[in-house]
């Protein structure tokens, strides 16, 4: 059926975010060590979000290394996708979104955002070589 353009499931745009996402990273931090980091962080991003929230993993991460914000920018760049009320995909206007969310929007955020986690953990590993 060439031509006809099917619809994604939100599951396909994830995965296809975050694979593009994870190429971008191991093109922009470069060097072997800076990606396994960058691996590592998206393996223990989830757990941090579950248990500090995710406004303080955002800052965490903000503020941490160049992985960390890398990984932050895919993040944030998911959230503003897949969230109304978020308007712009820098860093701070990421946190002024949250800040102004009400419960049922930082839930939901707070749930995309370990959805791309969970694409991105399952990617990194597979372009580390």
């Amino acid at each position: 059926m060439a031509g006809k353009k099917t619809m994604q499931t939100l599951d396909q745009e994830r995965a296809a975010f975050a694979w593009q996402k994870v190429a971008e990273a191991k093109t922009k931090l470069g060097d072997k060590r800076k990606f396994d980091n960058y691996t590592n962080l998206a393996k223990s991003a989830p757990a941090l979000i579950m248990g500090n929230g995710l406004m303080a993993t955002l800052a965490f991460f903000q503020q941490k290394s160049e992985e960390s914000r890398v990984l932050n920018g895919a993040i944030c760049g998911w959230l503003v996708k897949s969230t109304a009320f978020i308007m712009g995909s820098e860093y701070a206007t990421v946190m002024e979104g949250l800040h102004g969310a009400d419960a049922a929007q930082y839930l939901h955020a707070t749930e995309e955002a370990l959805e791309i986690l969970r694409w991105i953990r399952q990617f990194a590993p597979t372009l580390k070589g």
